[in-house]
């Protein structure tokens, strides 16, 4: 069951070119990635959107987390102003799962942002957030927050943004994507037992809890007569032929 740090960006000095800062647009976006990573059983904690990026590194090396992603937006210099245009993602050099955790996560943004050629891995060694965190790490800067169509593409494709990182996500952790619905409710239905809660939509792959009979759970995706659930604290996989559904939400 994967782990997620998801860290949008604390700074709201960063004035967008219209409307907005950069820590408010950036949890427009984790709060877009939220439905979608609950549907894949992708397990997250957010930062402190009031926080600092030491607090934010902080708290990601605190938990045992499988990845950490930083949601940020970039600024021209001074001499070129709103005349700049494209994404980073950055990793630190010696990391190999940042390193293709940002090459995943470029080719899916070329798919969806208007300059793909402008797309790039880089890596840093400058950047706190993927030097200093002990789960592997990657930020994203979605374009340069001072340009009027790198600003219109980021605040009005929300979703379809989202969408990319969450793709990348499941691809990183090796893990099928699902898209997402509406949660429904449903219940264990068994005749004897308890129902598995796994890793994976997989009957081999690890267990994670025991779901008692008749106990109620939240269904968020569908894959293969599989559902990605959420019992508690927990997300994971179960049988969809040993779950009974409700209407949706």
């Amino acid at each position: 069951m994967p782990f997620l740090f998801l860290s949008p960006s604390t700074q709201t000095y960063n004035a967008y070119a219209t409307t907005g800062n950069e820590q408010y647009w950036m949890n427009q976006l984790a709060d877009a990635m939220e439905p979608n990573l609950r549907a894949n059983a992708i397990n997250f904690t957010r930062n402190n959107p009031n926080g600092s990026a030491a607090q934010s590194i902080r708290d990601s090396n605190a938990g045992s987390y499988d990845f950490h992603l930083a949601l940020h937006s970039n600024a021209s210099p001074e001499a070129l102003a709103g005349r700049m245009r494209g994404i980073d993602v950055y990793y630190y050099p010696a990391s190999a799962d940042g390193l293709r955790m940002a090459n995943i996560i470029a080719d899916n943004l070329k798919y969806i942002y208007p300059l793909p050629d402008r797309v790039r891995a880089l890596p840093s060694t400058v950047i706190g957030e993927v030097r200093r965190t002990k789960a592997p790490s990657v930020l994203v800067e979605l374009g340069y927050h001072d340009n009027l169509e790198d600003e219109a593409w980021l605040t009005q494709n929300l979703d379809t943004i989202a969408i990319a990182l969450v793709q990348s996500l499941t691809e990183y952790f090796g893990t099928p994507y699902l898209g997402f619905e509406d949660p429904r409710e449903g219940s264990v239905c068994l005749d004897s037992g308890v129902l598995n809660l796994r890793n994976l939509p997989e009957t081999d792959s690890a267990i994670l809890a025991q779901i008692p009979n008749g106990q109620s759970i939240t269904i968020y995706g569908e894959f293969d007569n599989w559902y990605s659930i959420g019992w508690g604290d927990l997300l994971g996989f179960v049988r969809a032929d040993y779950i009974c559904t409700r209407s949706p939400r």
